[in-house]
Formats: C-alpha cells, sequence, structure tokens
C-alpha cells in the first residue's frame, strides 16, 4: 500500500450542533468531525448512551493489514471484546484477505460481518476502509513505512485507530505522528499502539517499583532485543522491484525501518518508560555479516543512548543464526538493580549484594489483548485513550539509534526532531514501478540528513 497524499483537514464540526446521523453515538459528548478530510465519505456519529433498556450497537471495526500481525490483532480484539463486529478488511493480496475472512468467520460467527464487497485490495485499499460510514475503529497492521500517513489519514475520517508499533520509520513520519496525536484529541478519537509491554503485568508492577524508588536513583541501563534471525522471501519471477519490495518488506528500510525500529522498538520504549521520555542523543555502530545480498537490513546494531542526567542505557540488537538470544532490559540505580524480561520470563529487583527483594512472572499473551479492550473500553467510556505521540518519541528513538549506527556519527534528539529532512517513504508509489532506491547503509558513506 503506498503513501497517500495528506489531505487538507477542513474546520472541527462543532459539538453542539453535529449534523445528523441514523444511529446513536457510541458514548455521549464525544463527536467526530463530519467532512474533516474531502478525500474520504463523512463518517457516521460515534454512537452513544442508549436508555437502559435498550441493547448497544456493536461497535464496527475495520482491519488494514491481513498478515499475520494483522490476524494476531484482530483475533485478540475480537476475542477479549464484546458486542464488536469486524466489517471491513484491506491488504494488497486478496487472498489474504479471503484466508483471515475466512478463518474469522468460522471463529467468530457473532462478531463476523464482513461482506464480499468490503474486502477490498490494493495499493489504496485502506482508503475504502476509511470510506465505510459504519466503520468506527480501524486496525492498522500493514508494513510500518505506511503507518504514520495511515493513521492520519483515518484520524481526518474520524475514526478511532489501533496501530501497530513502531509508528514512524523516520522524522518526517515522526511529525506525521505528532499531527495525527493533536487531532485526534482535538477530535475525541482514541489512538491506542501495539506496544503490549506497557499493558503487561509485571512490566508495570517493575516500573511503578523503579519510579517509586526501590533501587534507588537510577545510574544506568542496558537493554537487549537479540535473536536468531528474521523471515526473507524470494523475489518472484515477473515481480517489478515495488511488488518484490512490498513483499519482502522487512529486508527494505523505507518499509521496516529496520530490525532496530520494526522489532527491538519494544524494549525502546520500555527504556523511555523507565526515563521518562527519550535521550538526548545516540552514538553507536553495527553492520551486516548474514543477511542476504539484496536486504537492506544490518543484522546488528549496538547503540549508547544517553538520557537527561548523563545517564547512558547500551542498546543492542541482533539477527544472526546461532547466536545466544537475550531479550532483557537491566535497571541499575544506587540501592539495586531491576530487570525485566521480554516475552513470558517476568521481572525480579535484586539488591547491591544480590538478593531478590521482589520478582514476578509476565503474561505476553494477557497484555496483547488487553491494549484492544482497553481501547473499546476507553470508546464506550467517552474517555478515548490517545497515546500516539508517545509511541512516536519512542519509534523516533529506534531511528536515531539507527541514523547514529548507518553514519556513524553522534546524533542528538534535536537533530532528529527539529533538523533532519530524512523522508523515507517514495510518493506517488506504482506498483508495477521501481519502488525505493535499494542499497545498505555503509559508516562514513551514508550521509547523515
Amino acid at each position: 500500500m503506498t503513501q497517500p497524499t495528506t489531505p487538507t483537514p477542513t474546520p472541527i464540526a462543532s459539538t453542539e450542533t453535529p449534523p445528523p446521523s441514523r444511529r446513536k453515538f457510541i458514548q455521549h459528548g464525544s463527536v467526530i468531525s463530519a467532512g474533516v478530510a474531502t478525500t474520504f465519505a463523512s463518517p457516521r456519529l460515534l454512537r452513544g448512551s442508549e436508555p437502559a433498556e435498550s441493547k448497544p450497537e456493536p461497535i464496527r471495526l475495520g482491519l488494514v493489514g491481513a498478515g499475520g500481525r494483522g490476524s494476531g490483532a484482530i483475533n485478540d480484539s475480537l476475542s477479549i471484546n464484546d458486542n464488536v463486529k469486524l466489517v471491513a478488511v484491506a491488504d494488497l493480496v486478496p487472498q489474504k484477505c479471503e484466508n483471515i475472512c475466512k478463518s474469522l468467520a468460522s471463529r467468530y460467527a457473532d462478531k463476523f460481518d464482513v461482506k464480499p464487497s468490503e474486502m477490498h485490495h490494493g495499493l489504496d485499499a485502506y482508503k475504502r476502509v476509511l470510506d465505510n460510514k459504519d466503520v468506527d475503529v480501524v486496525l492498522f497492521a500493514t508494513p510500518p513505512g505506511f503507518r504514520a500517513p495511515y493513521v492520519l489519514d483515518a484520524v481526518d475520517a474520524g475514526k478511532h485507530v489501533f496501530a501497530e508499533k513502531p509508528t514512524c520509520v523516520d522524522p518526517a513520519g515522526y511529525r506525521q505522528c505528532l499531527e495525527a496525536d493533536k487531532k485526534a484529541r482535538a477530535n475525541h478519537t482514541a489512538i491506542v499502539t501495539g506496544t503490549q509491554y506497557r499493558r503487561q503485568t509485571n512490566y508495570v508492577e517493575a516500573i511503578k517499583r523503579i519510579h517509586e524508588g526501590e533501587i534507588g536513583d537510577i545510574i544506568s541501563g542496558t537493554a537487549r532485543y537479540c535473536s536468531n534471525g528474521i523471515w526473507y522471501r524470494q523475489r518472484k519471477k515477473g515481480m517489478s522491484d515495488a511488488e518484490y519490495q512490498l513483499y519482502n518488506w522487512m529486508h527494505f528500510v523505507w518499509l521496516s525501518g529496520d530490525q532496530i525500529a520494526e522489532q527491538a522498538v519494544h524494549n525502546i520504549d520500555t527504556i523511555n518508560w523507565i526515563m521518562g521520555g527519550p535521550p538526548e542523543s545516540a552514538y553507536g555502530g553495527g553492520g551486516r555479516f548474514t543477511r542476504p545480498d539484496d536486504s537492506e537490513m544490518w543484522d546488528n546494531v549496538a547503540v549508547d543512548y544517553v538520557y537527561p542526567g548523563n545517564r547512558v542505557v547500551s542498546f543492542m540488537c541482533r539477527q544472526i543464526p546461532d547466536t545466544k538470544s537475550d531479550n532483557s532490559n537491566v535497571i541499575y540505580g544506587t540501592k539495586g538493580t531491576c530487570t525485566i524480561l521480554g516475552g513470558n520470563s517476568g521481572a525480579s529487583i535484586q539488591t547491591r549484594d544480590g538478593k531478590t527483594t521482589w520478582e514476578m512472572s509476565g503474561d505476553i499473551g494477557a497484555a496483547y489483548k488487553q491494549e484492544h479492550k482497553d481501547l473499546i473500553d476507553s470508546i464506550r467510556q467517552g474517555k478515548p485513550i490517545v497515546e500516539f505521540a508517545e509511541t512516536a518519541a519512542s519509534s523516533l528513538t529506534a531511528v536515531l539509534g539507527r541514523m547514529a549506527a548507518y553514519t556513524g556519527q553522534a546524533v542528538t534528539w534535536d537533530f532528529v526532531t527539529n533538523e533532519s529532512k530524512l523522508d523515507l517513504v517514495p510518493r506517488d508509489l506504482d506498483i508495477k514501478g521501481p519502488g525505493a532506491a535499494r542499497g545498505f547503509a555503509v559508516p562514513g558513506k551514508q550521509e547523515l540528513v
């Protein structure tokens, strides 16, 4: 799917005299802008508190991106939430739409209502979901390069949003994220993101204890996302460059952001959460030993992030077969150490002499579901969660580290937020065209833009 031209918004509709709607509000007092984007059909207004004796209408969902992560997200939402329905699906590939609909129809018969006319495919398929006045919430699970512009268009179309991480792959996308976040707050529409660790109970409790001073003042930390490899798809005969890049999207930086953004952003987000915000600067390196020749990805990156107070977090991510895996975050304080492990591995606190004073197991499956419950609950309660800027800051922190490693330069947060002109996502992408320029970064030769 291609990046659209961002439509020019029109003034937000008055909350005092909303235009008529054939449906009641989802929640009392929350009004979506009617006609905020001329590109899309006017959205129906959010339904609200019905009389106690009546049954509220279901919240209707649309899914954009029907691959593995999209399948996981929609399954989580349908399984954890009552009175919701999936009514639209979009993907670049029609077969993916058919496959996911077949699976969901058999598993969630009472929550599935996707008519053949609401199964869309192609580069602009997401627009058809935004055109649908009956869609209340759109779940975005496309390659990350499309996340920022798609979510911005969804907010302009008056939709609530679930957006997978990362939310941007470059500074240009970050600025779109900030615009979308601001508009969502003005429109009273929700944006919840796929940073499930922020809803995993052992992460929440561990970081609460850190913030309460249980390990003393934070001195430094480490963050690791080291694994054995990632998928790669061989080019099919007859594919254009654009088709191949979209098909093998993980291996092209404009689409994935490289491993540091696409995967390791979870650990970076955890560190930002602990530190209370993004770092001031980054300096790092890395390279590639095992990637296929036409992959742009590096297979290892190591970055020192400097946070306010001259606190350094040593970060590393790696995808190299037959190497030791490590998914962890360790925070060193003046009184002790907190270790937070990824997945279901739990968290613990140790004193300076190594005595464990607290520990708690993890349940990542529950956290994946909780983010979708929180989204729907916030809509129904009239208190929409908007966390796009927060996740965008973590996504840009990953980009900051990648830029430092790729160029071999020390790069500041001020530079990437205020000066950088880096914009990787091609405009007017043609599925039969050349795609984006290709090639992997070489430090000393890669320009800092």
